[in-house]
């Protein structure tokens, strides 16, 4: 699993955070409305939170990239 992010191009990480970890872009990033909700205590329904790991995937390889990068 750590030589496939090590593997992934870092055009293909950031492309996939700016596409589908913001997208819908308006009227506010999803990935930021879900960050809300998840400090409220109103993320709880089902879909809601798979929509959260949806558009969190990407950020979570960028940081695993960096901290791969970082540590190597």
């Amino acid at each position: 699993m750590v030589q496939f992010i090590a593997d992934v191009p870092w055009a293909l990480v950031i492309l996939a955070c700016a596409t589908l970890g913001l997208a819908p872009f308006t009227p506010e990033p999803h990935i930021w409305e879900k960050l809300k909700m998840m400090r409220a205590g109103t993320l709880r329904k089902p879909i809601d939170i798979f929509d959260f790991c949806l558009h969190a995937a990407p950020f979570a390889v960028l940081v695993a990239k960096l901290v791969w990068v970082l540590t190597a």
